[in-house]
């Protein structure tokens, strides 16, 4: 009686380990959304396609926060890294059931004795090691969450950037407008000028030279507004009549300081998403080595039952035995060294992958933030300086020329050149937003790739300056 309660003890223990694993009822979307809370720029990341939501906020001039919401709504990259993870919560339950037992029956003949052969056979490595596949599975599935969220991050930054540069490329062709304007005005003034003999052809080349630059330089923006529009149009993947979504007039306004923090290498190995994916990692694989190790000596590991009936037709009777056979498999050609070197040479891959990561995360900690700050001075050093003195210039010379104490020329080239400093400023804010959206995704989302928003800035500034 104890025997066959132990029996069924056993087996009900071993149902219920099969039934503990569950696919997740929302697809993982709520883990995904709880590691990265605070992550996605600004934004409560909601991951359920809602078309609805989307013609809302396309229907008014789309903002930062806006875009950054449509993207991880509608974006059909993420779709797809959410539906890996889907596979991947399936492959998790999968792990965690209870292998099937293979039945096989024979009939065999001899004279007048037929036999049947009945056998039912279990893999018993697979039987001792489900808990630890389960909880090996387990972890793949926590680093696939890790991935979607990182994804999920990451896309979010660059839907963010993506919208910045749109809106500052929108601002700076306009400006480049006004500038082209006033070389057509020095232009026209020109060639009537030396149409009566009062201006040499030099001076009416200069000025038609002016003019053909500030033409090139205008049709360069244009296009640049026009591939960084697109570039937001595909992250937040807009097809057909929502391509014709009109983007906010101008960058959001500069903050009245720039953030301080003293722990960022801290915060950026405490929070960061692709840290936590390689210390995760680097403990699956150290437990996985630990089942290499025993693995080895098991592997192939069966337990049958057999039952045999013989029938004697001649005698008319039958005759019936059972009994159950162990296979074990002999180590005498693999005792399992290369097994256990691959094992231990993977693991220290991976524990060499996590002081890499580790590194590179404190480094672009440092890297963001010192961009950031440098980009916030800039920003700064355009708006309270060049700017203002640019426009009591041009002020200056309007007065001046009202009074007949400047001429027309000295006018439009002022003009000019103030158009050019208020575009220099709006790339300064637009570096700005970018270095921030970096620092943001480098101390607590995943790597931001190469910081180069404030050194690309800088050589366009060294280029139009150069131009002119």
């Amino acid at each position: 009686m104890s025997r066959r309660l132990k029996t069924t003890g056993m087996a009900l223990a071993l149902l219920a380990l099969t039934g503990c694993a569950t696919l997740s009822p929302d697809g993982d979307l709520g883990a995904v959304q709880q590691l990265t809370q605070g992550k996605t720029s600004g934004v409560n990341a909601q991951l359920k396609p809602d078309p609805l939501a989307i013609a809302d906020l396309l229907a008014q001039p789309l903002s930062a926060e806006a875009a950054v919401r449509i993207a991880l709504l509608n974006s059909p990259q993420l779709q797809g890294s959410l539906a890996a993870l889907g596979v991947s919560d399936a492959d998790r339950v999968q792990m965690g059931r209870l292998p099937n037992p293979h039945f096989a029956i024979g009939r065999f003949t001899e004279g007048d004795t037929h036999e049947i052969e009945r056998m039912l056979s279990f893999n018993v490595l697979g039987l001792l090691a489900l808990p630890w596949r389960a909880q090996w599975q387990g972890q793949q599935h926590a680093m696939a969450q890790l991935q979607a969220a990182q994804d999920v991050v990451r896309l979010a930054a660059d839907t963010r950037k993506a919208w910045i540069t749109a809106v500052a490329a929108q601002q700076s062709a306009r400006y480049l407008r006004d500038v082209k304007e006033a070389a057509e005005a020095g232009a026209e003034l020109a060639r009537r000028m030396a149409r009566v003999g009062n201006w040499s052809r030099l001076e009416q080349a200069r000025e038609q030279l002016l003019l053909a630059e500030a033409t090139a330089q205008l049709a360069r923006a244009q296009n640049v507004a026009f591939s960084t529009r697109e570039k937001l149009t595909r992250l937040m993947g807009l097809w057909g009549a929502q391509t014709g979504f009109v983007l906010a007039d101008r960058l959001p306004d500069l903050p009245k300081a720039a953030t301080e923090m003293t722990d960022i290498e801290a915060r950026a190995l405490r929070e960061r998403l692709d840290v936590r994916a390689a210390v995760a990692r680097n403990g699956t694989i150290a437990r996985q080595e630990g089942f290499d190790k025993v693995e080895g000596y098991f592997d192939g590991l069966a337990l049958s039952y057999t039952r045999n009936t013989s029938f004697d037709n001649a005698a008319g009777s039958k005759s019936a035995k059972r009994g159950w056979e162990l296979e074990l498999p002999l180590p005498l050609f693999d005792w399992g060294g290369a097994r256990h070197a691959r094992s231990k040479a993977v693991y220290l891959q991976s524990t060499a992958q996590v002081r890499a990561v580790a590194i590179q995360a404190r480094s672009e900690a440092r890297e963001a933030y010192l961009g950031y700050h440098t980009a916030f001075d800039l920003a700064v050093h355009y708006r309270d300086e060049i700017v203002p003195l640019r426009k009591f210039i041009n002020d200056e010379l309007v007065l001046r020329y009202s009074g007949m104490l400047a001429s027309v020329w000295e006018l439009l080239a002022d003009t000019r050149q103030h158009s050019l400093s208020v575009n220099s400023a709006i790339e300064a804010q637009r570096d700005f937003w970018l270095a921030e959206a970096d620092l943001q995704t480098a101390l607590t989302g995943t790597s931001p790739g190469a910081l180069a928003s404030l050194s690309s800035g800088a050589a366009a500034d060294t280029a139009t300056t150069q131009g002119h």
